[in-house]
């Protein structure tokens, strides 16, 4: 800020741009020059009257700074002394005259020239700045003290003095500051705000100190109380040591359980060494407590302990009925397992894969697996693990590093041959930590496993003799290479009747015990149970229908409290309704009327099958692409187009005229919109709804279907026959439409089911129509009729009532 009491003068001098440093007024500095344009910059300074400008310049790394990379204001100085040293550059020592302002610089012989500006202040003494003056001295000496990098008694000589110009700028030079913080103090041309701005600073200064001389005094403390505790732990050594008893005790009862645990060689001979080097450290030491925790895991991981193998097959095979029903073939690859350990002295371990809907029984039929062959059983859930860490564990280099959850679980086991259930394998997922399905590979390789190495162990373990079971609700999520090295099983959803089993015998006397009944309280007939599969639930398992006898039996055991221990009551068909309220779901499709345009379809779920109604309007228009809603993926909506196609191939067939679709829109709904739809599977579904539209001839709708379609009308096969066809025996239609192909399938469907549906196999479209139809196709073809304007359609053909899956 300038003032009418400024002074200029304006001058010419030879310029030096200085690095990492800011020179003040009255300050003596010494510093080298390197530079070939500051060489000669001071040899035209010392050929004149030894004085130069010098400017810090911005960026100290670059060495041919420019005007605008030097800060504006700088320092007049006169060189007091010059040193031509060996290797060609020059000490020199100057002092600080007076600030400047840098105006113009040019480049002179090889040097730069400044056109400089002086501001001078003349200063009026006053109370104001003797106030000024004195506080800046007391907090000075106060800075001073606190400062270990100054001399005190140096400094508090320096800065008495009567000039404050000349105080703050001795005062500024003297602070510990940075350089950007140095050049706005030096920019400061006034003597009295720079006297207020260096109070300023000193008050920051002095509180930055005193926080630091806190943290040093509470560090000292701690320091001074580690040597206190190291000094008298050396002194119970010692006496422990005269006695006879202590610490070396402990180092031999280590030595002794790594003896007896039974390590490979290399293991043993690694636990010794991390025996010598704790026994050399001090206790209290960071390093001593890692190499004990370490030593702890070598010790606590089972190395030989195995379980006693029940062999015995006929055992096995009745503890897995009394624990589940049905699920044969699951049980039958069990007993084969067991078969082969009979025979074979030491077989490889094995690695299963249960794959099925959720509440099936894949996590119970592991502990079921357990309990038949007397092995201890771990589970590690595997839902939303991402980190590889996880599974191998972290470097002992880490801070709280731990072994990985394989180790852990063997740990927990205490046996070397458990099952071992990996719940939820499909729900794995990655990021920028690794992959965890990838660390797995080696865990269920029984190639690899027999050397499985723990990145916290850093040893090989041996995994081969643990008994691995996978659990996944779908198959696609699991990348290939794991999916290789497992044996997949399949569990299906349950038919009603196994419903029915499963809960008289397992879940209506689960759900009793839990609610504290006895058999006098209550009682479910099949009818009660059947009524509760069909009108409560909609599932492949027995989650829900466990759930919903658990709500039965929680109001019985109110009325119980309320009435007495002697209360009784049947639960029945007729009065399931009065526990658990209104039914969620209708019980049949099979007995609503026929009508154009809908029908009925089967879907493949990660939840089990599902049934999925097609709704089909033709409406006036002017023949555009067919309209697709629902929420369709694009397999379906382009099995959705190939049926339009086929269905306008097939104009004669339908009695329809050749250009029909030219004044028609055809729409395709697949109701509950809000639910993502995909798959081929709904070709043939589709179109026999646009038959059947265009026709104005109804769909029967006791019968499902499902099926890929081609152009040519050719059906094609589908996955997931086992599970559309327990949907379609589940919503009460017991007619299905299937493809040809899909007849070597029913293998894999039971028994009861097959005989309790009628199925039809197809090759072609037009065998679909044949028997979905309620009423055959025209026999009359139109040559080559133009298409005459849409007919109005009955209301009974377009109202369709709500789809249920």
């Amino acid at each position: 800020m300038t003032t009418s009491k400024e002074k200029f003068e304006t001058k010419k001098l030879p310029m030096m741009p200085i690095r990492d440093v800011v020179i003040f007024p009255f300050m003596m500095t010494p510093f080298v020059v390197g530079r070939e344009s500051s060489v000669r910059a001071l040899e035209e300074a010392l050929a004149a009257d030894k004085k130069i400008f010098l400017a810090t310049q911005h960026d100290a790394s670059i060495d041919e700074p420019k005007a605008n990379e030097i800060y504006q204001v700088g320092t007049i100085v006169n060189i007091v002394q010059s040193l031509k040293l060996p290797d060609g550059n020059i000490k020199v020592l100057v002092e600080g005259i007076e600030r400047g302002r840098l105006l113009q610089a040019s480049d002179v012989d090889g040097y730069m020239q400044a056109s400089v500006r002086v501001a001078r202040y003349p200063l009026e003494m006053n109370q104001q700045i003797e106030a000024g003056m004195q506080r800046v001295t007391t907090l000075f000496e106060q800075y001073v003290k606190l400062c270990q990098a100054l001399n005190y008694e140096t400094m508090i000589s320096a800065v008495r003095m009567e000039d404050p110009a000349k105080l703050t700028d001795i005062i500024a030079a003297n602070l510990q500051l940075s350089i950007e913080e140095k050049q706005e103090l030096l920019e400061i041309f006034d003597p009295s705000e720079r006297l207020s701005r260096i109070a300023d600073v000193l008050d920051v200064e002095i509180e930055k100190l005193n926080v630091d001389r806190t943290i040093q005094s509470r560090v000292k403390r701690q320091m001074e109380k580690a040597q206190k505790e190291y000094y008298l732990n050396e002194k119970i050594k010692a006496i422990q040591k005269e006695l006879g008893r202590g610490e070396k005790s402990e180092f031999d009862e280590l030595k002794k359980k790594v003896d007896a645990a039974g390590m490979p060689k290399e293991v043993k001979d690694k636990a010794l060494q991390e025996l010598k080097k704790l026994e050399a450290m001090p206790p209290m030491s960071a390093e001593s407590t890692v190499s004990r925790n370490y030593l702890d895991w070598l010790l606590a991981v089972p190395w030989k302990k195995r379980s006693k193998e029940i062999r015995n097959i006929s055992r096995a095979e009745k503890v897995l009925n009394e624990d589940h029903y049905g699920l044969e073939k699951i049980k039958e690859r069990i007993l084969e397992f067991l078969a082969v350990r009979q025979l074979v002295k030491n077989p490889k371990g094995s690695i299963l894969c249960f794959v099925g809907p959720p509440g099936v029984g894949k996590t119970s039929l592991g502990m079921s697996i357990a309990k038949a062959t007397g092995r201890k059983f771990v589970r590690m859930s595997l839902g939303g693990v991402r980190d590889e860490a996880e599974i191998r564990g972290h470097r002992r280099t880490y801070i709280g590093a731990l072994p990985g959850q394989i180790i852990q679980m063997m740990k927990k086991a205490g046996t070397k041959n458990p099952v071992f259930m990996l719940d939820e394998v499909d729900k794995m997922s990655m990021d920028f930590r690794g992959d965890p399905s990838a660390a797995l590979l080696e865990v269920l390789d029984p190639e690899q496993n027999y050397m499985f190495v723990d990145h916290y162990l850093d040893v090989e373990y041996d995994l081969s003799q643990v008994f691995f079971i996978a659990t996944a609700n779908v198959m696609h999520t699991i990348p290939p290479a794991l999916q290789d090295r497992m044996e997949v099983l399949r569990l299906h959803g349950y038919t009603e009747q196994e419903k029915v089993e499963i809960a008289k015998q397992f879940l209506v006397k689960k759900q009793m015990v839990q609610a504290g009944l006895s058999e006098k309280n209550v009682k479910f007939t099949d009818e009660a149970i059947t009524a509760l599969i069909r009108s409560y639930t909609r599932e492949a398992g027995v989650r829900n229908l466990e759930r919903e006898i658990g709500n039965v039996c929680r109001k019985v055991a109110r009325k119980v409290v309320k009435e007495g221990v002697d209360y009784s009551i049947a639960i029945t068909a007729d009065n399931v309704n009065d526990f658990l309220g209104v039914i969620k779901f209708r019980d049949t499709l099979a007995h609503e009327k026929s009508e154009v345009g809908l029908v009925t379809g089967l879907a493949w779920t990660e939840v089990g099958g599902s049934i999925l109604s097609t709704e089909v309007s033709v409406v006036e228009g002017k023949g555009a692409k067919p309209i697709l809603t629902g929420k369709l993926g694009d397999v379906m909506q382009e099995s959705a187009q190939a049926a339009v196609t086929y269905v306008r191939s097939r104009w004669q067939r339908l009695g329809l005229p050749r250009d029909f679709y030219r004044n028609i829109d055809i729409h395709v709904h697949v109701p509950e919109g809000a639910i993502p739809k995909d798959g081929p599977s709904a070709g043939i579904t589709i179109a026999t709804a646009i038959s059947s539209a265009l026709s104005k001839i109804p769909v029967r709708r006791d019968i499902a279907m499902t099926g890929e379609i081609t152009l040519r009308g050719k059906v094609l096969p589908i996955g997931g026959l086992k599970e559309k066809l327990l949907a379609a025996h589940r919503a009460g239609l017991f007619e299905v439409i299937l493809p040809r192909d899909n007849e070597k399938d029913l293998a894999e469907v039971p028994e009861n089911l097959r005989n309790a549906m009628k199925l039809h196999f197809v090759d072609t479209m037009d065998q679909v129509l044949q028997i979905a139809l309620e009423a055959p196709l025209p026999t009359t073809l139109h040559e080559d009729v133009t298409a005459q304007p849409l007919a109005p359609i009955p209301p009974s053909a377009t109202e369709a009532p709500a789809a249920h899956q």
